[in-house]
């Protein structure tokens, strides 16, 4: 069976004859944008000229037009797909399933006429992304490294919860982390009946109603340069601000301070200042997730994804090492050697 599926020197995964996902390729007629993150939006714009379609969820077209407001997604080049959904591309067979990451986002599926299942894995979260059975796996490698691994004997969610709402007693409490991942901060604490409000400026408030509008539990937001936002905040009032990650070296150094990010492999929590901590709140499987995904894929084929993160290389020896299976990364360094 010869490999059906490669990534591009930028970024583009290519799937079977038609598709390319998550970045610009000339000879593809559809491209697909798994999810609204900015590494897998590359080129979108001369996709929406160039290709015949450009394939998404509801959610992640909802979601990519909020964060780049110059985007126009409603043309005729533009079809949403719901997850299960089966669209036909010449003798070719796409579908996009579920993946636990932010909202609205996928893998991708491509089935051809001779039955070989071709599928790529976007970005996901082992706990919650149903595996799709294939005989080819493009795979992300973001903690692809056996060194990012998160053996921790708590759960997070809950120690994360627990911590914020000790630290609401002494007045607002500030959250940095990425879009999608603040919106999962502030559901965790909705479903654990913290009622306080969640306080934002506009660009995360905008996301954060999009996710309201897709059945996400958010409760009672404000705006941070609106009277009431900027009261609660200024007066030091119970309440949780959330800011983008970009947003650490400017606001909240009165306070406690809490930055949810996946690259923490030690502790479940540290201490990274006089009132701030970091907690290894992650939307990307650990190494030990990306290997069962692999495994109980039942691929014989693996790719890693060299491109967006740089441990491709090193998963790609793991899977043959660990598995016995195929595994190449794309696109390849010099020098690099495949198995």
């Amino acid at each position: 069976m010869s490999l059906r599926a490669q990534v591009t020197n930028n970024g583009a995964v290519l799937l079977g004859d038609s598709v390319a996902c998550d970045a610009f390729c000339e000879d593809r007629p559809l491209r697909i944008v798994t999810h609204a993150h900015a590494d897998h939006l590359g080129g979108l714009r001369k996709s929406l000229r160039c290709c015949q379609k450009v394939l998404m969820t509801k959610a992640t077209r909802d979601l990519a037009e909020t964060l780049n407001v110059s985007l126009k997604l409603r043309g005729s080049s533009v079809e949403t797909l719901e997850y299960g959904e089966t669209l036909e591309i010449g003798d070719e067979k796409l579908t996009l399933h579920k993946a636990d990451h932010i909202l609205g986002a996928a893998q991708v599926l491509v089935e051809n006429a001779g039955g070989i299942r071709i599928c790529y894995s976007g970005d996901f979260r082992i706990d919650d992304t149903p595996v799709v059975q294939c005989d080819v796996l493009v795979v992300e490698a973001t903690y692809g490294s056996p060194s990012c691994r998160r053996k921790f004997n708590v759960d997070i969610r809950e120690l994360l919860v627990d911590m914020i709402e000790k630290r609401l007693r002494g007045g607002t409490v500030y959250v940095f982390g990425y879009h999608g991942k603040m919106q999962e901060v502030m559901q965790l604490l909705r479903n654990a009946d913290v009622a306080v409000p969640f306080v934002m400026p506009e660009r995360v408030y905008e996301v954060t109603k999009v996710c309201q509008q897709y059945g996400m539990n958010l409760g009672c937001l404000a705006l941070s340069d609106n009277p009431d936002g900027r009261e609660l905040l200024e007066g030091n009032l119970p309440c949780v601000a959330f800011y983008h990650m970009n947003s650490r070296g400017h606001v909240g150094f009165k306070n406690a301070r809490i930055t949810v990010s996946g690259w923490e492999f030690n502790t479940p929590c540290r201490q990274i200042g006089d009132r701030e901590y970091l907690v290894a709140l992650s939307d990307h499987s650990d190494f030990d997730g990306l290997i069962e995904y692999v495994k109980r894929s039942g691929a014989k084929q693996v790719i890693t994804d060299n491109y967006r993160v740089s441990h491709g290389v090193v998963l790609a020896k793991e899977i043959h090492r660990r598995l016995g299976i195929s595994a190449v990364p794309m696109p390849q360094t010099a020098g690099q050697t495949t198995l």
